[in-house]
């Protein structure tokens, strides 16, 4: 918590910033999204900085970023003043949507060394499609602040198992084709409801069937790709007709923040999925893990 704390502080202070700045975009939704206004500015950048963050998350854990990215969407358009009961969604929807993005250039690099493993994807994809649209439906069934909720449980979760280094044994042999089918949908139905690209499922998944570290981070990458088509499509759909929508959304997907995010995702995965090849990730295991941490609680308290 104390490595963390300097940076929360930091966030807090742009956060008031944003918020000050943003006023007229609260007050009236429909104000232009890229404008001159410094507000404006301040909140593209926001959306720059977390693709960059994701984007390496992306490459060195075989994680979508959605675990950072949701949290800090739901806390930008609550400054903006989006209704509180779609902004969870909307920031879900567009997490998934920018995982398209950031899986794209993870796999081009992992697949350059030769270490997706490219059979295990083909099976556990069959199942992902089918559970993505499954988990788009539970969520969107599920409240705004239970949603929120179940994602700050889901953030405690994560950030207690990079903190302890907890693995599953590597006593299992990579199943058959409907067991990989089978784990896919399961995956594929909760990386939807938390707005993720099932990285923190999936590699959790394939070590403990004994697949090597990092074959099973780059598998793990690949997977992110259907994850994020599948639920996102789904998310776009769903919200098509909601009125509650903010200007420049496609259903639950909000169009500036999907643009900031995959622009400098795109170009940071490249380097995770290098530092995953050449770099022992522990230190920073322990740091996401804080940041995790504090993002769980502030869901939950």
């Amino acid at each position: 918590m104390c490595v963390f704390c300097p940076l929360y502080a930091v966030i807090e202070r742009v956060s008031i910033a944003i918020q000050w700045s943003l006023r007229p975009c609260i007050r009236y939704h429909a104000a232009p999204i890229f404008g001159t206004r410094a507000g404006t500015a301040m909140e593209f950048l926001l959306y720059l900085a977390l693709g960059a963050c994701a984007g390496v998350l992306a490459g060195l854990f075989g994680v979508g970023g959605g675990i950072i990215i949701v949290p800090v969407l739901v806390f930008s358009f609550t400054l903006q003043g989006f209704d509180a009961s779609i902004l969870t969604h909307l920031a879900v929807g567009t997490s998934l949507a920018t995982i398209i993005f950031t899986s794209i250039n993870a796999i081009r690099e992992h697949h350059r060394r030769g270490a997706v493993r490219w059979p295990i994807f083909a099976w556990m994809t069959v199942g992902i499609l089918i559970g993505a649209g499954f988990g788009a439906l539970t969520a969107e069934a599920i409240s705004g602040p239970n949603l929120q909720k179940i994602i700050g449980v889901f953030a405690l979760i994560i950030a207690v198992q990079l903190a302890l280094d907890v693995k599953p044994k590597a006593s299992r042999t990579v199943p058959g084709k409907i067991g990989l089918t089978v784990a896919g949908s399961v995956i594929g139905w909760a990386s939807a409801i938390f707005g993720i690209g099932g990285g923190s499922l999936t590699v959790p998944f394939l070590t403990w069937r004994s697949v090597p570290m990092q074959q099973a981070v780059a598998t793990s990458s690949a997977c992110g790709l259907p994850i994020a088509l599948a639920s996102a499509l789904s998310f776009m759909i769903l919200g098509w007709h909601d009125p509650l929508l903010p200007a420049h959304s496609l259903g639950f997907i909000y169009l500036p923040a999907l643009l900031g995010i995959a622009l400098t995702s795109m170009v940071f995965a490249r380097l995770g999925a290098r530092l995953a090849h050449s770099l022992s990730p522990r230190l920073l295991k322990r740091l996401f893990a804080a940041l995790l941490f504090c993002v769980g609680l502030s869901f939950l308290l």
